[in-house]
């Protein structure tokens, strides 16, 4: 074995079960990665400097091959079911030592680092990969270490070995494909095998943060945040990948805090990352300046973004590949981002839904039980490309607004978020960034230009002294005017023509609401289970 790199850690990865590798490639920096990266054709430069790869035939998350380890210490606080499905601990095991075969005589890139930017919640990590792409994509979401003793000295106290080119033998090792990703929170340990996909580390690590926090009493949160003109002015912004998290977040009169992934502590919100996984397919350069300026620069990796290979410039608009184009950055790259990812209490705080019913307001003002009730049913679209197999819009519930990442029973976030919201007086918000005028295939998307408006008027306070309409069949509470965005938009009622049309596609939304409730009636008072749909 031979160690590479001026950051090599004492605590080395025979500590890991990891024996006889090749070259192990220590904390290496962005310009030493891009080096390793070109060697070894992972990727390409393109113009500017960004780094350009492919993904292979996973170009999103595989929901259906992510297991939890059963074991004695974190059974029974897991919300097993169909997306924290049980995986056996000889199983775990027996993958685990075909990982560490696997892993001999090979090259492989070690990142030490951190998660969550509160030094109170600060958990050190370490990621060991098979690509240096992988790595560097790390190095972008993670929070860096840059003290030379520090990364020597560095223990990580949860651990992420990631090696694409080891596929399962599913009838062998208990998996559902030759894809795994498997999580054992009492070795503090993920596999990932059989996918190219890098967005399945940033989630193991996110998966890892949502069950030792509430532990800690910190609400974990797939959420951004950004805050106004002090650390006080905070606002959060639920939702899942394609409803509008990140670019929302990214607004050029706020200040960013992070783009997905955050803790409210007794102290204030902190970020869980260091930098940001954006989604690029037909970015507006106008729309998303922010956004669109870190596609352009060194350091940032572009996932499945089309380059032309003789002039070396890439097309956002291009499909080809998937609609789940990715751009992985670190938070420097945003110029009106805090570096030290902390601030104060929220004040208001936004859940995002792309409703591809047309039904829902595209933005209505939530009681705290209204706010409790649409938590726990996470209502959304999954948008085409963050899943394999979906292609376009589908209805979707994901509990807590991530319920892919929450390995926790849903009532100890709603219940953690719920005692926040209340202590500190948040105003709670639904947003629809979806459809209006129509169904999805039959009306348009909302307009950026009037969500950005809708959720500035709430911000700054305009909303509190305007009088407000309550729609009829989830009794929610619609401002009737908000300046420079037109009345009739605001119900989206007025924006279908066929007016019975749209009476009919609300009561359906209405019976998938109450249907999928059911599973929370016994969990949740009286009040919340009144605050649905009528």
């Amino acid at each position: 074995m031979q160690n590479f790199g001026a950051f090599v850690s004492h605590y080395g990865v025979e500590n890991h079960g990891i024996k006889n590798p090749g070259t192990v490639y220590w904390n290496l920096t962005t310009s030493m990665l891009y080096e390793q990266v070109t060697r070894r054709n992972e990727g390409k430069i393109a113009h500017l400097g960004p780094l350009v790869v492919q993904t292979g035939s996973h170009t999103g998350r595989s929901p259906n091959d992510r297991f939890i380890v059963k074991e004695p210490g974190s059974e029974a606080d897991i919300w097993w079911g169909k997306v924290n499905r049980p995986f056996t601990q000889e199983n775990f095991d027996y993958l685990y030592r075909k990982m560490l075969a696997y892993t001999q005589n090979r090259d492989i890139f070690v990142f030490d680092g951190f998660v969550g930017a509160d030094p109170n919640y600060r958990m050190p990590i370490r990621i060991i990969t098979e690509y240096a792409w992988h790595n560097l994509f790390a190095r972008n979401m993670f929070i860096r270490e840059f003290d030379p003793e520090n990364l020597r000295n560095h223990v990580p106290q949860f651990t992420v070995i990631d090696m694409p080119g080891l596929k399962a033998e599913p009838e062998q090792d208990g998996t559902n494909s030759q894809t795994f990703i498997l999580v054992d929170f009492a070795r503090r340990l993920v596999l990932i095998g059989g996918t190219e996909y890098a967005g399945e580390i940033k989630k193991s690590i996110f998966t890892a943060m949502n069950y030792f926090m509430p532990k800690q009493g910190v609400m974990s949160m797939h959420c951004s945040a950004n805050f106004g003109s002090n650390r006080d002015d905070v606002a959060l912004f639920f939702g899942l990948s394609g409803t509008g998290k990140t670019t929302l977040s990214s607004d050029p009169n706020r200040t960013l805090i992070g783009d997905d992934e955050h803790g409210w502590s007794d102290d204030g919100v902190f970020n869980y990352e260091g930098g940001c996984y954006a989604k690029v397919i037909r970015l507006d350069p106008k729309g998303e300046p922010e956004i669109f300026e870190t596609t352009r620069k060194f350091g940032t990796i572009l996932e499945n973004v089309i380059m032309d290979n003789s002039t070396r410039r890439v097309d956002l608009n291009d499909d080809s590949l998937t609609e789940n184009t990715r751009s992985s950055y670190p938070i420097s790259h945003v110029s009106n981002a805090v570096r030290d990812g902390t601030a104060g209490h929220p004040n208001n705080v936004f859940f995002l839904t792309a409703d591809a019913f047309g039904v829902l307001p595209p933005i209505a003002r939530l009681t705290n039980a209204q706010a409790m009730y649409h938590f726990l049913s996470g209502y959304t679209a999954k948008v085409a490309g963050t899943e394999r197999g979906i292609t376009e819009p589908q209805p979707n519930f994901s509990t807590c607004f991530g319920a892919p990442f929450m390995p926790l029973r849903p009532g100890v976030y709603a219940e953690l978020l719920g005692e926040k919201i209340q202590k500190h007086g948040a105003k709670v918000w639904l947003i629809n960034t979806g459809w209006t005028g129509g169904p999805y295939g039959v009306g348009n998307r909302m307009k950026l230009a009037y969500t950005r408006r809708m959720i500035t008027a709430a911000l700054r306070g305009e909303l509190d002294s305007v009088p407000m309409v309550e729609e009829p069949f989830f009794g929610l509470s619609i401002p009737q005017t908000i300046a420079d965005v037109p009345d009739n938009v605001l119900n989206p009622r007025d924006t279908w023509s066929d007016k019975d049309a749209y009476d009919a596609q609300a009561q359906r939304l209405v019976g998938m609401f109450k249907d999928n409730f059911k599973q929370f009636e016994e969990i949740v008072s009286k009040e919340i289970k009144a605050a649905g749909p009528h």
